[in-house]
């Protein structure tokens, strides 16, 4: 039995700096740290709700 599992790959472009809490949290639970850092996460609903919640911050590459 395979799994394809997708992935996204997610940019942080702008900075949390002056943004609400929970947008910073979302923000570090999507394991991004710096502006220009990215992450490979995989492409779930949950993942896709919080990369909405905070697609002024991001680019989804």
């Amino acid at each position: 039995m395979t799994t394809s599992t997708s992935t996204v790959k997610v940019q942080l472009v702008r900075s949390p700096i002056g943004t609400k809490e929970s947008h910073r949290a979302t923000v570090r639970g999507l394991g991004l740290r710096k502006i220009g850092s990215t992450s490979k996460l995989q492409d779930t609903p949950a993942v896709r709700g919080m990369i909405n919640k905070i697609s002024y911050l991001v680019k989804v590459i």
